[in-house]
């Protein structure tokens, strides 16, 4: 009987391969870590042969667990880290032994080279995105001007979990999620854009089909079924990025619902039948066939990690912090912090500076802690009301998810200056879940994705917001917008003071 599914995820920090029975219980999950090569400031780079190890020894760690899982294996998935240009030449072969990571900002002068030729509202319909180093887009224009013997040599661009499935099926795709953030995708066609490549001045020969995500790419190759111990002719799917395989797996799949996702950073993403096109929103293509537009703030959880480096030299727990945080009242009497502490990622401000604001002879520690926390919440809040002003659509529950998602303190501030109810999927594997849900809906056993999803996952309670705290949030909300609105006229200044 075919009632399992594996999952594959390669990650930034590991690859792993995991199984999930028929009711999207996680069953068991295997990694192996990965190292990011930094070869210098700005740059982050990975091995796709070393993910291709990886995946290799974790799906054979899960068959030794479940030895009898090879014949129920009805179909695999794979997810993984997005925007990373794998170059493949016309025999199969990597044209580079490296690939530029999503956080690889070599492209930063591409970028401000096209922000000074084209302004935003000349091409965010072609591309449904604006501008940053983070697309494709901009890292193969790097590759043009700095290594074009390794462009020259190439045939396809894949995205990393697409150089997963090429091992695993000898199939060249790319699928609509990474497509839509490409910087090259026409978000109204769902096609390769001519016009953007015409703007960035790339040759579309390179680009393989766009697939959708819920699609069987293939059958495994009997030489990996071999190497792997899994079964030759297992259904592959064409798969999707991490990121849209998490909102599946989280439940996030209709319009109201919004995804807050708090790691090291914070990305808030809201469900939509279209695009939001809007110069502060990115917009990526769901693995369902809508849209999910995000903002994203570069410090989300890692302002918890600096306050725990700054103030105690990791000596203390984040649970310790969270507890320190919880002895001040809330809106830290009258303490603000501008969690900017790594830039903005999109925008004319993107050497924007954290900073404590209102600091005064009576806080104490816990309200440092505490001011942390409520100022990540009150950054992602102002992204909610550009995106629902721009959608029109009020948004009714958050599902929390990331490391940030533990601290029961951290939610509550969320809800309460949200004013949304917040809820945590029980299982946080929410990409694994995700693979295993489209999995289900291509081999029949769900009707689509979306059952799938409402069968598989579970949350815990429903952390409503506080009205006490909402109110003194509420009033102080307008207060941190406008803190944020008037420092941007000093970042330049610093960054001209050359320390």
């Amino acid at each position: 009987m075919k009632d399992l599914y594996l999952a594959i995820d390669v990650g930034t920090g590991s690859v792993r391969a995991a199984l999930v029975d028929g009711a999207g219980q996680l069953l068991t999950i295997a990694s192996r870590e990965q190292e990011q090569m930094v070869p210098q400031y700005g740059w982050s780079e990975q091995s796709p042969l070393a993910w291709w190890q990886g995946v290799v020894e974790s799906i054979r760690t899960v068959l030794t667990r479940y030895p009898d899982a090879r014949e129920r294996i009805a179909a695999i998935c794979a997810c993984g880290q997005m925007h990373g240009t794998v170059l493949l030449d016309e025999d199969g072969q990597l044209a580079s032994p490296t690939v530029m990571l999503w956080n690889d900002k070599r492209s930063a002068p591409q970028v401000r080279a096209f922000e000074q030729r084209y302004a935003t509202s000349d091409y965010l319909a072609h591309s449904g995105n604006p501008a940053t180093p983070a697309w494709p887009g901009f890292k193969l224009q790097w590759l043009r001007d700095n290594q074009p013997q390794a462009l020259a040599k190439t045939a396809a661009v894949l995205m990393p979990k697409d150089y997963i499935n090429f091992r695993l099926t000898g199939e060249l795709s790319q699928d609509r999620t990474e497509a839509s953030c490409s910087f090259m995708m026409d978000p109204s066609s769902g096609q390769w854009s001519q016009s953007m490549l015409d703007r960035l001045g790339l040759n579309a020969a390179m680009l393989p089909p766009i697939r959708d995500a819920h699609e069987i790419l293939g059958e495994l190759l009997p030489a990996v079924a071999q190497q792997t111990g899994l079964r030759a002719g297992t259904p592959v799917l064409v798969g999707g990025g991490d990121y849209p395989m998490a909102l599946l797996g989280s439940g996030v799949t209709r319009p109201g619902l919004v995804s807050d996702s708090t790691g090291t950073s914070c990305i808030i993403t809201a469900i939509a039948p279209q695009p939001l096109l809007d110069a502060e929103i990115s917009n990526v293509a769901t693995c369902v066939g809508d849209w999910g537009p995000f903002v994203l703030l570069e410090t989300g959880g890692d302002g918890m990690r600096w306050a725990r480096r700054a103030f105690h030299d990791n000596t203390l727990s984040y649970a310790d912090i969270s507890q320190c945080a919880a002895e001040a009242p809330a809106g830290s009497q009258g303490l603000f912090f501008l969690p900017y502490l790594a830039g903005e990622r999109l925008g004319a401000h993107r050497n924007a500076r954290a900073q404590f604001f209102g600091l005064a002879a009576n806080h104490r520690l816990a309200h440092l802690h505490r001011a942390v926390l409520e100022g990540v919440a009150f950054a992602a809040a102002r992204h909610i009301n550009i995106m629902e002003q721009a959608s029109g659509q009020r948004l009714e529950r958050v599902v929390a998810s990331g490391g940030g998602a533990k601290s029961a303190l951290w939610l509550k501030i969320k809800a309460s200056v949200y004013g949304i109810p917040l809820v945590v999927p029980q299982e946080p594997e929410c990409s694994v879940v995700g693979c295993a849900a489209l999995a289900a809906a291509a081999v029949g056993h769900f009707a689509s994705p979306q059952q799938a999803a409402e069968q598989f996952v579970r949350y815990g309670d429903e952390v409503y917001p506080d009205p006490a705290w909402q109110a003194i949030y509420q009033r102080m909300q307008p207060v941190f917008n406008r803190i944020y609105f008037n420092s941007q006229a000093l970042y330049d200044e610093l960054d001209s003071l050359g320390l």
